[in-house]
């Protein structure tokens, strides 16, 4: 599995995400299709992505009862994406479920991957709001090695925690991390983050990468600068 970096695109309508994509003259990124774009213009505006050649991450993070994910997830395996993702927080029978649901009759399925725990939640967020007790790094391993057992392809996570995800559950265990900025950019409301070459060295096999690419002035040159930071 190639390492790539994932274009974030946190759009409100299809105009605005197709005139962005626009800008990338010969090149077809690979890009995340989120909440935001997917609620504003429904699956028509992943087809029509798709049909443009690019490879998508749909991230809606599903989270229900097993019964529920398996036949939502049934729904988005006709959408014909690369990888889609749930929480691991709904546990090892709802990943199972959703597993189940996304592999089409013929065996294929995109990759699913699960969410830890956001990276905008911090060790304080968790323990005193979410009422888990545990270090933010062993909840993190935990929940990997729980996506694992259910047989997803892989997490989502902080850059921070690729590396020990990794020696816990396996090289070929794929670790997606968003929480990437520039050295020099704003974090938002990220909190465990890191830079693209911080986030090579630790070891993440994909990094979604949002405002500092589409809000930059020049975001193809914001895009090549993540990409030879990322895997130069």
């Amino acid at each position: 599995m190639s390492k790539d970096v994932i274009i974030a695109c946190d759009f409100p309508s299809k105009e605005a995400t197709l005139q962005f994509l626009d800008k990338f003259t010969g090149r077809k990124p690979y890009v995340k299709i989120g909440m935001e774009l997917f609620y504003s213009e429904g699956p028509a505006i992943v087809r029509e992505i798709k049909e443009r050649g690019h490879q998508i991450f749909l991230d809606l993070k599903l989270h229900d009862i097993p019964n529920t994910v398996e036949k939502a997830m049934a729904a988005l395996s006709k959408l014909d994406v690369d990888m889609c993702n749930l929480h691991a927080a709904g546990t090892k029978e709802m990943m199972e479920a959703a597993l189940r649901g996304l592999t089409r009759e013929d065996g294929t399925r995109p990759l699913l991957i699960a969410v830890t725990q956001l990276t905008s939640t911090s060790q304080e967020r968790m323990q005193e709001e979410l009422l888990i007790k545990e270090d933010l790094d062993k909840v993190v391993i935990k929940y990997a090695q729980n996506a694992k057992e259910a047989g997803l392809d892989g997490v989502v996570c902080s850059p921070l925690e690729a590396g020990k995800i990794h020696e816990a559950c396996g090289g070929e265990f794929l670790t997606v991390t968003p929480g990437v900025r520039f050295a020099d950019a704003a974090k938002d409301d990220q909190v465990r983050i890191t830079t693209p070459e911080g986030a090579k060295k630790i070891g993440s096999d994909y990094i979604v990468v949002g405002r500092p690419i589409t809000k930059a002035d020049d975001p193809v040159s914001a895009y090549e600068r993540c990409l030879n930071e990322f895997l130069g």
